[in-house]
């Protein structure tokens, strides 16, 4: 299953280089989070009536492209990885029908009302794994330097 979030890119989020500050990825990646989120049960509603949440413990954002100023921008979500208390997300950011982002979140179910993680509910588990994808090869890199 795939989330889709549209947004503008705002004059504001603009920076003294003339493309979309870095800040500005991280939120507009974060609001394609939060459709992913609604998406499988974990909206507002769940989070009201139940007391639970999804904290995110681990980002990895990889900047491929500038962002102009004036561009939509569109972030393709996949659930690509799940176990009884994580969530892993894979976003892909478009603008003008290119790729210029890509983030990978893992997030973790916390009780609010204790502070603890805890085990997602049957309900949203089970549409956490009717959603879940293959992670694409670019999933799981960290950042290192390549010897000679």
């Amino acid at each position: 299953m795939s989330v889709v979030w549209r947004e503008p890119v705002h004059d504001e989020w603009i920076d003294y280089n003339g493309h979309l500050s870095e800040a500005y990825y991280v939120l507009m990646l974060g609001h394609a989070t939060d459709a992913v989120m609604e998406a499988v049960g974990l909206g507002p509603s769940y989070r009201a009536e139940r007391q639970a949440s999804l904290f995110t413990v681990e980002a990895h954002i990889r900047y491929l492209d500038q962002v102009s100023r004036g561009a939509r921008l569109e972030v393709r979500s996949e659930v690509v990885g799940a176990s009884d208390k994580l969530l892993w997300i894979w976003h892909e950011m478009f603008a003008d029908g290119r790729l210029r982002a890509t983030e990978e979140v893992l997030g973790v179910h916390v009780d609010t009302a204790s502070g603890r993680s805890s085990r997602f509910p049957d309900d949203v588990a089970g549409a956490i794994a009717a959603a879940r994808v293959d992670p694409p090869a670019e999933a799981g890199r960290s950042i290192r330097l390549r010897s000679r």
